[in-house]
């Protein structure tokens, strides 16, 4: 794994465990969020 891979996962680690602390109403937007980053990061991956 590269660094750039690294940060994100540590990146997104870091989101989900702050996720508990908000609102519930705020989770699904946060969760969204964070599909979105993966998604783009998987695109990223398959030269999408």
């Amino acid at each position: 794994m590269n660094e750039e891979e690294i940060d994100l996962v540590t990146a997104v680690k870091s989101e989900l465990e702050e996720i508990d602390i908000h609102d519930i109403s705020e989770h699904a937007a946060r969760f969204e969020a964070l599909h979105e980053k993966l998604q783009e990061s998987l695109k990223s991956i398959d030269n999408l």
